[in-house]
C-alpha cells in the first residue's frame, strides 16, 4: 500500500546566524517529522512564500500534491486574523506564516484532506474558519487559573484533559489523557461547525474536531511525548491512516 504524504507547515528561524544559509531557515519539528515516519507516512516540511498576497495562489497550486496536512505549534497567531487588535502581553507572530497556514488548511478543507492542528495549529484552524482567541489566558480569562505554560521540560506532561465520549480522541485515550502545555492563548469563540472534544479542568479547550470529522486539533505537543507514552503515537497511526 502506498504511504501518505503528509505536508507539516512550516516555522522560519528569524534570530540573526553566522551561516548565511540559517537566516531566516524554514524548519519543522524534528519530532513531530518521526512521529509521522513512525507512523507509516511520509513527511514533507512546506514552506509558506514570504510575500503573504501569494498565499492563496501558492496554496491552491501545492495542497492537491499531498494527502494530509499538519499544523505544527509556534508562535502566537496575528490577531488581526480574528479583527482584533494586538494586547500588551501579546508573543511573537509570523503574519506571513498566519496568511499561507489559512489558505492551506482553506484549500485542504475544498479538496475534502484530513488536517491535524497541534498548539498554535489548533489556534489558527479555529481562526480560519470563523472563531476567534484568547490573546494571553491569564489576562483576558480570569476563569483560567492553571498553569498552562508550563516550567517542566517541554515533553513532560503537566495536568489533564478530559475527553468527551463522542470524539476520535476517546477511542485512543479514553476519558483522561495526562498532556504537555506550551501555550498563553487558546480558544474564546469557538469556529461553527467544529465541536470541543477536550478539556482542561479550567475550561480551557484542548481538543476540537470539524463535523465531518475530516480536521482535528489538540492544544498540547504529542510530538514530544510519543516516545514514552504509545497513546500519544496512536494520534499520528489514527491521522495517518485517515490520510490514505
Amino acid at each position: 500500500m502506498k504511504k501518505p504524504i503528509i505536508a507539516i507547515t512550516a516555522d522560519s528561524i528569524v534570530e540573526p546566524s553566522a551561516i548565511i544559509n540559517q537566516v531566516y531557515a524554514d524548519f519543522a519539528p524534528r519530532d513531530l517529522k518521526e512521529a509521522v515516519i513512525a507512523s507509516g507516512g511520509i513527511p514533507v516540511i512546506l514552506p509558506f512564500p514570504d510575500n503573504p498576497q501569494k498565499s492563496e495562489s501558492f496554496a491552491k497550486e501545492t495542497a492537491p500534491l499531498f494527502d494530509g496536512f499538519i499544523i505544527p505549534g509556534g508562535p502566537d497567531v496575528d490577531p488581526t486574523f480574528y479583527n482584533e487588535e494586538p494586547i500588551r502581553e501579546l508573543g511573537r507572530t509570523a503574519y506571513q506564516r498566519d496568511a499561507y497556514e489559512k489558505a492551506i488548511v482553506e484549500a485542504a478543507k475544498e479538496l475534502g484532506k484530513p488536517v491535524f492542528g497541534i498548539c498554535r495549529g489548533l489556534q489558527i484552524i479555529n481562526v480560519v474558519f470563523g472563531g476567534n482567541l484568547y490573546q494571553d489566558l491569564e489576562k483576558q480569562n480570569p476563569e483560567s487559573y492553571m498553569k498552562h505554560s508550563q516550567s517542566a521540560p517541554g515533553h513532560f506532561p503537566t495536568h489533564f484533559a478530559t475527553i468527551s465520549e463522542d470524539s476520535e480522541f476517546y477511542s485512543i485515550f479514553g476519558e483522561k489523557v495526562y498532556v504537555n502545555s506550551r501555550h498563553h492563548q487558546a480558544v474564546k469563540d469557538l469556529a461553527p461547525g467544529y465541536r470541543i472534544t477536550a478539556t482542561a479542568a479550567d475550561g480551557v479547550v484542548e481538543a476540537i474536531e470539524s463535523d465531518d470529522h475530516l480536521i482535528i486539533a489538540v492544544q498540547w505537543h504529542p510530538e514530544n511525548m510519543w516516545r514514552e507514552d504509545e497513546k500519544q503515537l496512536d494520534l499520528f497511526k489514527q491521522f495517518v491512516k485517515k490520510c490514505q
